[in-house]
């Protein structure tokens, strides 16, 4: 069984630093790539960054590349969002995600696995 929740998110001023976790179950860690995704108020679920199954590939939307990183720990069944130099464009629900692929280096589209959420509010 896919489990996926987040943590993490939380009220940080411009400019400021957080970093999201998602604890997957030990299976989904072993055998997905992970995403993260957001969700803006009245906008639709866009994607954030990706990391392949081993690690060796990642990917970022172009709104957080040089800010966000991803990273996964799959002894531990975590993977990490480090994000820095946040905007209150950045406020959204973020989503964690397994069972996307890549194509090629570049993220193609998310798995049908999702958490539940964790809120992530810059103020300006």
């Amino acid at each position: 069984q896919v489990q996926l929740v987040e943590s993490g998110g939380g009220l940080v001023q411009f400019g400021g630093s957080l970093t999201l976790s998602c604890a997957a179950s030990a299976s989904t860690s072993r055998n997905y790539a992970m995403s993260w995704y957001r969700q803006a108020p009245g906008k639709g679920r866009e994607f954030v960054a990706a990391v392949s199954l081993f690690g060796a590939s990642e990917d970022y939307a172009d709104a957080v590349l040089g800010r966000f990183s991803i990273s996964r720990a799959r002894a531990k069944n975590t993977v990490n969002l480090q994000m820095s130099n946040l905007r209150p464009e950045d406020t959204a629900v973020y989503y964690c995600n397994a069972g996307g692929d890549f194509v090629g280096s570049q993220w193609h589209s998310p798995g049908d696995y999702w958490g539940q959420g964790t809120q992530v509010t810059v103020s300006s």
